[in-house]
């Protein structure tokens, strides 16, 4: 029998926070998650978190879980690789899979987090692998670094369907379309913006009708619907694909709630079935409390202020202590954070607990100033009130303001600008660019915040604009590397189009220039090796059997020492040089063995 003050089920954002804030005021606490490590979400959550830095935004998602890990204290113990199986009128059980054993485990207070699992949507041959949740996309590619497949089709608009496209896109995959059932995109709309840049088409008012192939994914079928979403006959097209990618919602997962008895009802504003609880986080258990997508399909941001609310609480009754300001200070940002026009469901949903937020006034319009000509200035895109502001926050000279309320849109006073571009590194919807018009030469200049592999200083691309589409040359004469990932390519383009660049492509090399001929391996293979984080001769040969055909390296040495020093920067003379292993030429295994007898003899 495990005793403890306060259990919480599920280590993710909301487990997390509410373990966090209980913790810091004595309160001894258990945190269960079947989890390799406890993080829940946040931990295959590679990109920027929206909202304001008090509760990590323009963090990423898998830093966030480490920052908070790192803050809990001595009172939090973690099991992880642990799963409760059951809720009791005297005790909740557990297996633990790391002894293979189940664990009893009596609490005075509960926080279930238990989260969601993914919803999906029927259509044809839709078991055969290569159909996956996004959820699961997420988790191969940024915490196993296993690409599912080179083309996808997104089922899905929302926020999951264009952030994991976008992800999709920085591992080199190749994602064909976004297919979305409704007459217009689910998510933020800086979110599909960034795909947009890619060439990415986003195909409204369509959904999947089938999966073609036989034994995996070979293609599928999308067909148009009608307005009331039936599939309109003839209207089908197939696209080439090898894996199809679901982002159709979530569901809570209610099932640990249902066996403690917590009252359930059905709210589809809010998911589906969803717990009973008042705005403390309590349900009608009294010693048992919900927090986190168990409680409604929301953000991030939200599960950990949920969680905060409930950890408080429990604090406060567990040590009994007044902490009436703190709870107060967490629900005016919850509220805040539900103000705007993305939380509209969640706010209906929440009227039917009874649960009603204040009116707040954002600025959902703004006239902004037109950017001065010959000087490098940011040019803010960002047209959605979404609740966001650290450009405001991080800019050294107040030039960017988000007045009254979080959802309000940014403006940007250039008087007060000075063009440092921190603006551009801290978006955490990479919605804000800079430009200078006229700068010399004939040229205008477009700063654009990227997250892929770097072009080099010099290098000649194909300038995009905001759908994908060429507009002109350009070439790349500055790169800024940001600690946060989101660096700043300086691209200097021909005066007229410094308006309508936002992106680039960079010119495909063809795959042709060998460098190490007996093992066949080309200049483009040991950029992207390098690019990947081999930095040394030996490691590259390990990585790619650089050098290890018949010649031994003597035609691949240097010329992949040269490349190793123009990619890292560094001097041939600093790099090593590898290890040379005999045998000097390749010899036959019968010539050893031959050698070997006449020896013995």
């Amino acid at each position: 029998m495990v005793e403890t003050d306060f259990l919480v089920i599920g280590g993710g954002p909301a487990g997390l926070s509410a373990a966090l804030e209980a913790s810091r005021r004595g309160v001894k606490t258990l945190v269960v998650d079947e989890g390799i490590e406890a993080g829940g979400q946040l931990l295959k959550q590679t990109h920027k978190f929206f909202g304001h830095e008090g509760f990590y935004a323009s963090v990423r998602g898998f830093e966030i879980a480490k920052e908070i890990l790192n803050s809990l204290g001595d009172n939090v113990d973690i099991l992880t690789m642990t799963t409760v199986t059951g809720v009791y009128e005297d005790v909740i059980t557990a297996y633990d899979r790391n002894a293979d054993k189940m664990i009893e485990i009596k609490p005075r207070f509960t926080l279930i987090a238990t989260g969601a699992s993914e919803r999906f949507i029927q259509f044809e041959n839709n078991d055969l692998p290569g159909v996956y949740g996004a959820g699961a996309v997420q988790t191969l590619m940024n915490q196993y670094g296993v690409l599912p497949g080179e083309r996808v089709l997104m089922i899905g608009s929302g926020n999951i369907g264009l952030i994991v496209s976008y992800q999709l896109l920085q591992a080199g995959a190749e994602v064909k379309a976004i297919v979305e059932i409704a007459n217009k995109v689910g998510g933020y709309e800086v979110h599909a913006n960034k795909i947009k840049r890619f060439g990415v088409p986003i195909i409204l008012r369509h959904t999947i009708k089938k999966v073609v192939g036989d034994q995996r994914v070979e293609g599928a079928i999308i067909v148009e619907v009608d307005d009331e979403f039936n599939e309109i006959p003839g209207s089908e097209k197939e696209l080439a694909v090898d894996t199809v990618c679901i982002a159709t919602g979530l569901t809570p997962s209610i099932e640990i709630a249902a066996m403690a008895g917590v009252e359930l009802q059905y709210i589809p504003e809010l998911g589906g079935y969803v717990p009973y609880r008042d705005e403390n986080m309590r349900t009608n258990i009294s010693n048992l409390f919900i927090a986190g997508d168990v409680s409604g399909i929301e953000e991030a941001t939200t599960a950990m202020i949920e969680g905060s609310i409930a950890g408080l609480v429990v604090a406060s009754e567990c040590k009994k202590l007044d902490l009436t300001e703190e709870i107060a200070s967490m629900k005016k940002e919850l509220s805040e954070f539900r103000s705007g026009p993305f939380s509209e469901k969640v706010r209906s949903g929440l009227k039917k607990f009874s649960i009603d937020y204040p009116t707040y006034s954002y600025r959902d319009s703004v006239q902004r100033q037109e950017p001065p000509k010959g000087k490098l200035v940011p040019v803010i895109e960002c047209n959605q009130a979404i609740p966001c502001n650290p450009c405001q926050t991080s800019c050294p000279t107040g030039a960017i303001t988000v007045s009254g309320n979080i959802n309000s849109l940014p403006e940007i006073d250039y008087n007060k600008c000075v063009g440092c571009g921190v603006c551009v590194m801290k978006c955490p919807g990479l919605a804000i660019f800079m430009i200078q018009e006229n700068a010399e030469n004939n040229t205008d200049v477009v700063v654009i915040p990227w997250e892929f592999a770097l072009p080099e200083k010099g290098e000649a691309v194909i300038a995009l604009d905001k759908d994908g589409e060429p507009v002109c040359e350009g070439e790349i004469f500055k790169v800024v590397k940001s600690s946060n990932k989101t660096h700043l390519v300086y691209l200097k383009v021909p005066t007229g189009h410094g308006r309508s660049v936002r992106n680039f492509a960079r010119l495909q090399r063809e795959d042709n220039r060998y460098v190490c001929r007996c093992e066949e391996i080309t200049e483009a293979d040991i950029e992207k090796a390098i690019e990947q984080g081999f930095t040394d001769f030996e490691e590259l040969r390990r990585y790619l059997r650089l050098g290890m055909g018949p010649c031994g390296g003597r035609t691949c040495r240097l010329n992949a020492l040269s490349i190793l020093a123009r990619k890292t920067g560094k001097k041939i003379s600093e790099l090593g040089h590898g290890v040379f292993r005999p045998p000097a030429m390749p010899i036959k295994f019968e010539s050893l063995l031959k050698g070997e007898k006449s020896h013995g003899e």
